[in-house]
């Protein structure tokens, strides 16, 4: 009796369509679909961002550039090809080997903002090796990360170990030209005459 009442209005649904003038965008099924049962379905297994996600994903941390150029300055560039999550993290090391600033631009989900928002938080006043250290596991536990989202925490550690080679050949680079002696002239001093 059911089948033939939800056949029926089935049935109508159709022939209004088919008199209208509009065509149906959806056709309807020879089975008619109970739909409360299947947006029940649904609802249950919708996944949310966990809080920690949202936070860092509506009020970031640290965003911004860094002058490049500057020599105290790492930048490591990364991206993910096959989510196109792209991450740019800056850092400002000091003379004492202390990351005294941190900035970060990211094009990518929710989750890799928030990624890249954590690691800047984190790493900030660390050591250049305590901050080459901090792994995506950690970054990916603090912020509930789920399984599916995992290449985002390690996009930012891939982030901080390139900025902090960066530094280190930028460094390595000053310092090798701060300690060669400057190219000579020539021999012996000459003496101009007019």
């Amino acid at each position: 009796m059911m089948r033939n009442a939800l056949l029926r209005s089935t049935a109508t649904a159709s022939a209004a369509v088919a008199s209208s003038s509009i065509r149906p965008a959806i056709r309807f099924a020879s089975r008619p679909v109970i739909l409360n049962a299947q947006s029940n379905i649904q609802q249950g297994q919708r996944r949310m961002y966990h809080e920690k996600v949202i936070d860092h994903y509506e009020n970031p941390r640290n965003v911004g550039n860094l002058p490049k150029g500057d020599q105290d300055v790492g930048t490591g560039l990364v991206g993910a090809p096959a989510c196109g999550d792209v991450m740019k993290l800056q850092i400002r090391v000091g003379e004492d080997g202390v990351i005294s600033e941190v900035k970060f631009k990211t094009f990518g989900c929710g989750s890799a903002i928030a990624s890249s928002s954590y690691m800047t938080e984190r790493v900030k006043g660390m050591t250049l090796e305590q901050a080459g250290a901090v792994k995506n596991t950690e970054i990916a536990k603090e912020l509930c990360l789920p399984p599916v989202k995992l290449h985002c925490s390690l996009l930012a550690e891939d982030a901080i170990k390139s900025a902090i080679k960066d530094y280190q050949t930028k460094r390595a680079k000053r310092l090798s030209t701060a300690n060669s002696p400057p190219p000579s002239l020539g021999s012996s001093p000459q003496v101009a005459t007019a």
